[in-house]
């Protein structure tokens, strides 16, 4: 498949359109919610971090769904394993969140009395600080992380649905965060440190149709002593101009064509899964851990989550023909089917 590389620009047109689908390295597109031309109700605007740190990590997200404003923090414990998930959700935000529309500048900042998070840009990258007083029973989770960001690629992409003039998905993914800082539960304090701990931004924008079931997975780390990761998936929306498959490796993106998720029959988290493109370029397979499995029905609004975290090992061929080979890489794979 050739894949449409784009340059700068604005994400849409005067009607409310992508002006071109495809993908860049860095935040090629400019976003403007005033430009979208659907309902407010479809609107769906995300930020979410996960910092992984071998025996534990920490996820944060805050999302205006448009009818649904919602904050959520998870802990995992990978040696149990266990996650354990406090959430918040708040009735028709439509824009009031206030998400930032780029990437790169905007700070996001929320403050319920249940569960405080914040999202803000320093001059070495990123810090993230939450506190959720009541989690896990009164025990209370809090701290800081600071996640450093060099100067290196990522994933964007610019996906329309087909028949769906209105929706798109502009999403960007930065991968290989190294991540230093302190998470308290209750009277212990978790140490992440960047020879050890790595985080992944996924940034969401766009226009949704009802119904979509998507796969994605994402791993961080360091391969001899170099940083190397990976974003794979599919199901968000026509990607027929550019998927969004890539591997970094110390600091530079790597396009892959298409990824196929070969999952085991009848488990998430039993049997291994394996992965393959249709290049050759990135054969793996995925040693699950963890199934952090969620299954909501509130009839007009359904959703079916398997977010299985593991180890990944395999090789990955760059785009000079070098071939990288990595073991029990640590990061996730999730198969979401929603309604919403």
């Amino acid at each position: 498949m050739t894949q449409i590389e784009l340059g700068p620009g604005d994400l849409l047109d005067r009607r409310g359109r992508l002006t071109e689908p495809g993908w860049a390295r860095y935040e090629a597109r400019r976003y403007s919610r005033k430009a979208i031309a659907a309902s407010p109700f479809r609107i769906k605007e995300w930020d979410y971090y996960c910092v992984l740190a071998g025996d534990y990590g920490l996820a944060a997200v805050v999302a205006d769904n448009g009818y649904m404003g919602f904050l959520s923090a998870t802990w995992f414990d990978f040696r149990k394993p266990s996650a354990v998930t406090e959430s918040v959700m708040t009735a028709f935000p439509l824009g009031r969140m206030r998400m930032p529309q780029s990437a790169d500048a905007g700070d996001v900042v929320q403050d319920h009395p249940k569960l405080k998070l914040a999202f803000r840009h320093t001059a070495q990258g990123r810090q993230l600080t939450l506190d959720c007083p009541g989690f896990m029973n009164g025990k209370g989770l809090s701290g800081t992380l600071d996640l450093a960001q060099p100067s290196m690629d990522r994933m964007m992409i610019a996906t329309p649905w087909a028949g769906a003039p209105k929706a798109f998905y502009y999403n960007q993914k930065i991968n290989c965060m190294p991540a230093s800082g302190a998470i308290a539960l209750g009277d212990e304090t978790y140490a992440f440190t960047p020879d050890k701990a790595f985080g992944v931004l996924d940034w969401g924008r766009g226009v949704w149709t009802y119904r979509n079931t998507w796969y994605w997975g994402s791993a961080s780390g360091l391969v001899e002593g170099l940083p190397f990761g990976f974003n794979i998936g599919y199901g968000f929306g026509d990607t027929s101009a550019a998927s969004e498959n890539m591997v970094f490796h110390d600091g530079v993106a790597h396009k892959l064509d298409q990824v196929t998720f070969h999952l085991p029959e009848g488990t998430y988290d039993g049997a291994p899964w394996r992965f393959s493109s249709n290049d050759g370029r990135l054969e793996m397979t995925f040693e699950p851990i963890l199934d952090r499995a969620d299954a909501s029905d509130l009839k007009i609004i359904r959703s079916i989550t398997h977010q299985v975290f593991g180890r990944f090992s395999g090789t990955a061929v760059l785009d000079d023909g070098r071939k990288v080979t990595f073991r029990d890489l640590l990061g996730f794979a999730e198969k979401v089917e929603n309604a919403w």
